[in-house]
Order: C-alpha cells, then sequence, then structure tokens
C-alpha cells in the first residue's frame, strides 16, 4: 500500500495571523477579495481516540473515516480599505460527533491562509491552532475534512500517514445504502469526555491502554474488511470496534446501546457505532439490504432521533476566490 501523504516535520512555530493574512509578509499589489471554503465532516468508522498524541506518542494510531455531504462554509472578505471580516456556518450542530470543530477551523484556516498551501498543511495547522485552544484531541477530524474521501489514517507521534481507500462503487454504495445515520439531539464535548480517559492513561490505568490497543486493532480489520469489500466482516469489525469503546467507559455508549443491542442480538441490524467520541451525538445503524428498517425508524421517533441522509464526499478542501474591483 503506497501512501498518499507523509506529514513529518519539526515542531510547527507559534500561529501567527498577521504572517497568514500577508502569506509569509510578502509584499504585493492589494486588491479586494472574497475568498470562500467549504469543506466536509466526516463519520469514523474505526480507530477514534487512537489518534490522539498521548496514544500515538507510544504506539502508532489508525483510523478510517468517511468525509460525507454535510459541509463548514468559511467566508473571508477583505475590502478595498484592507478591513477584514470572516464569518462561517455549519450544516451539522457541534457536538455530534462528526468532527465540526476541526472541520471548522480547516474551513477558516483555509479562508485566511489557504494560498499555497497543501490540504495537509492545512490541516496540521488547523490542529495546532486548536492544541494553542487547549484542545485535547486527535488530527484525524482535520485530515479527513481536508482530503475527503475514504481514508485510512495512520498516526505516529507527530506525523499522519494518509492513504485513500477505493473499494468498487458497488461496495461504497452498499455502505451508503445501509449505514443510516441519526442524530440524537444530545450535545457532547469531545474535551471533557476526552479529560478522564487520558488522565487514567496518564497513570497508567491498564484498562484504558487494553481498550485504546484494541481500538486500533480492530481497524486493521476494518481495513482488511474493506480492502476485501466484505459486508459481513465489515459489520464484525464495527460491531467490535463500537464494543471495544466500552472498555474506556460504559457512559460513551449508553444513550445507544440499550436500544440497539438486543436489535443487533436479534439480527434486526448487522450493527452499530456511535459516532466521535460518543455520549450523544449521532449514532450509525448499519443494516443489508433485504433488512425491514421499520422497527429503528419507530425506535427513532419515540426517542426523537433524526435522521441523517448523506453520501461520500470526495473533495476535501474546496475554495474559491473572486477578486473585486
Amino acid at each position: 500500500m503506497t501512501p498518499n501523504a507523509l506529514r513529518d516535520k519539526p515542531p510547527y512555530q507559534p500561529f501567527d495571523l498577521n504572517a497568514t493574512l500577508h502569506e509569509g509578509g510578502n509584499s504585493r499589489v492589494f486588491m479586494a477579495k472574497t475568498v470562500t471554503v467549504r469543506v466536509p465532516v466526516r463519520i469514523d468508522l474505526t480507530g477514534g481516540w487512537t489518534d490522539v498524541p498521548t496514544y500515538c506518542s507510544q504506539k502508532k494510531g489508525q483510523v478510517i473515516n468517511i468525509a460525507i455531504n454535510r459541509y463548514i462554509t468559511a467566508e473571508m472578505h477583505i475590502d478595498n480599505e484592507r478591513r477584514i471580516s470572516v464569518k462561517y456556518s455549519s450544516d451539522m450542530p457541534i457536538g455530534s460527533g462528526l468532527g465540526t470543530s476541526g472541520a471548522m477551523n480547516v474551513a477558516l484556516l483555509s479562508a485566511i491562509s489557504g494560498d499555497g498551501r497543501t490540504p495537509e498543511e492545512i490541516a496540521e495547522l488547523a490542529f495546532q491552532f486548536e492544541s494553542l485552544l487547549g484542545n485535547t484531541g486527535g488530527r484525524q477530524d482535520q485530515w479527513a475534512s481536508a482530503l475527503g474521501g475514504l481514508q485510512y489514517l495512520e498516526f505516529d507521534g507527530e506525523s499522519v500517514r494518509s492513504t485513500p481507500l477505493n473499494p468498487s462503487p458497488e461496495f461504497l454504495s452498499w455502505i451508503e445504502r445501509n449505514l443510516l445515520l441519526f442524530d440524537s439531539g444530545i450535545s457532547h464535548v469531545s474535551g471533557d469526555l476526552h479529560q478522564e480517559v487520558w488522565s487514567k492513561f496518564e497513570t497508567g490505568d491498564q484498562g484504558i491502554k487494553d481498550g485504546l490497543d484494541r481500538i486500533a486493532y480492530m481497524t486493521g480489520e476494518m481495513l482488511e474488511a474493506i480492502q476485501d469489500e466484505s459486508k459481513e466482516r465489515f459489520a464484525h469489525s464495527l460491531y467490535r470496534g463500537s464494543w471495544s469503546v466500552n472498555l474506556l467507559g460504559r457512559e460513551f455508549n449508553a444513550p445507544f446501546e440499550k436500544f440497539l443491542k438486543p436489535l443487533q442480538f436479534q439480527k434486526s441490524i448487522m450493527a452499530w457505532k456511535v459516532m466521535g467520541a460518543g455520549a450523544g451525538g449521532v449514532v450509525g445503524v448499519l443494516f443489508n439490504d433485504g433488512h425491514d428498517r421499520g422497527v429503528v425508524y419507530e425506535l427513532a421517533k419515540q426517542q426523537g432521533w433524526t435522521e441523517i441522509e448523506w453520501s461520500i464526499e470526495h473533495q476535501g478542501i474546496q475554495r474559491e476566490v473572486n477578486l473585486h474591483e
């Protein structure tokens, strides 16, 4: 497998907004402009948590995620007097578990500092920017948003290796058709969820370490399932990855487990997984062709869950610059 990109550089210098607005400090004739950037959010199939530097500085982390057609849009306008205004909007609420915060910063920094930068450089800049704000999460959200598509991401210390996965259109269509997303309406703050887990990890909690190792291992299983286009193994890996999160804390799956676990044992569904850090937000429910989905739609109605229609977004950063006379 040949990696698409490898980010492995010395630690980045502190973020300098003034330098980014002047594109490295180089002088040029000024012209008013509007920069509009649209980036996708993501669903994570396996490996979330292992992209966090606390873990991947000791062991390799790995994640498989999919960019979807729900977006963050950022717009920067600089007028003729070089006054700047920036605004952005989201298709999805924050706290949904779809990486909206990471995508928001990718869109923002691409708008104000995207000229001449690769998607990977913008993703890293967004991660460093969030780190300055005290974010304790990992890098998967920024890379998914910047690159788009179905990605296998490997994390080794401060480096990220991205490999796009390209199964057949038929297999991708099966995933899109059968992995239903529901927004529970329960918001979470991923930083708060992360803090307790990483505190235990740093004090040597063996249960937390075993859980993270298992989550990383499940990503390898999912990778093989996708490469072989095995629907049964895809479902099994999704389930096993979801179950592994319970080793970090039962609260992460709690809003959904009591409803969906019985349906899986009854073979009404193939698998289910909470997106992002969990404890609310969006849950994915996997069916197979021919499954009767009525029981899940009825459950969603009773619990106030809202279905999110989605498809794979193969593009990452979409950037448009309009100059004004």
